[in-house]
């Protein structure tokens, strides 16, 4: 059986060899590990823990090995916060696989992948051609971040020098049945206000298993009773087909009119008011 100091020499003698062995192995290891992977590191780790505390089952020395794997691994990210370098050494950096929409052979050997495992990756990101990425870095653990080319990106309401609304958190309101006051100030309402809107929806509050007020401060609910189809709230589709009625309606009266100063007044108003509109969109559409 060994001795207190030679278990604690054990401890950072095996934790230094798992931890270059995992270096060599490289980031495969903390990735997705195959079965054979998965097998060899769990062997490994229980050969480790026997070598550290002897053959000979002795709980104490076996619990001071454990308290001290904890202790330097509780260290390591103590030092990982405050040195960069300690960080690099220990964690690693990305490695680049793909610049420019070609594969960089070398840093993908050097990272042990097989390009059709840089391929499966690529895939779970719904990337199915290398010439499509403009960047890909794998990183320190495991996975892949991919850039793709500007001209295969999705377009986004800012390339089209759209605004769009900032979405808040949904404040859930409703739970089991019951009402959570606290949610429901957070969200601007009042208890009047949401059984006012139960009602639109035909649903009494023990109907309700989760609901929720929205950004746009709309309810949405989720019923016991999966069947029953609840009606769309369609507030604001509504208000914006009203307003483009109402738009609509000031240029027919515009044309309609014989009156210089009526129809100035007609087109003026139908002018701000699909301005308006135009404003308002991007919060009335969904």
């Amino acid at each position: 059986m060994p001795s207190w100091p030679e278990t604690i020499v054990r401890s950072f003698v095996f934790l230094g060899l798992l931890f270059f062995m995992t270096k060599i192995l490289g980031k495969k290891q903390i990735s997705e590990l195959s079965f054979f992977e998965y097998v060899s590191g769990i062997t490994t780790g229980s050969i480790a823990g026997e070598a550290i505390a002897g053959l000979e089952k002795n709980m104490f020395q076996g619990m001071a090995a454990i308290a001290i794997f904890s202790f330097a691994t509780l260290m390591a990210d103590f030092l990982a916060l405050r040195s960069k370098t300690f960080r690099d050494f220990t964690e690693g950096k990305g490695t680049v696989l793909i610049k420019d929409g070609k594969v960089l052979e070398e840093n993908l050997k050097k990272e042990k992948y097989s390009i059709d495992e840089l391929s499966a990756l690529l895939r779970q990101k719904d990337i199915y051609r290398v010439a499509d990425v403009e960047f890909a870095v794998l990183e320190p653990r495991g996975n892949l971040s991919a850039l793709l080319k500007k001209e295969n990106r999705p377009l986004t309401p800012k390339d089209l020098n759209m605004k769009v609304p900032n979405e808040k958190e949904p404040q859930t309101v409703i739970m089991d049945g019951c009402i959570l006051d606290d949610s429901l100030r957070c969200s601007g309402k009042s208890r009047g206000w949401l059984r006012t809107e139960l009602e639109k929806l035909g649903l009494t509050l023990e109907n309700v298993f989760i609901g929720q007020v929205d950004s746009y401060g709309e309810l949405t609910v989720d019923i016991y009773d999966d069947k029953f189809e609840i009606p769309s709230n369609n507030q604001r589709q509504l208000l914006l087909a009203t307003l483009k009625k109402t738009q609509a309606d000031l240029e027919i009266f515009s044309f309609a009119t014989g009156d210089e100063k009526s129809i100035d007044t007609y087109k003026k108003n139908a002018k701000l008011l699909q301005e308006t509109i135009e404003k308002l969109a991007p919060y009335l559409k969904g």
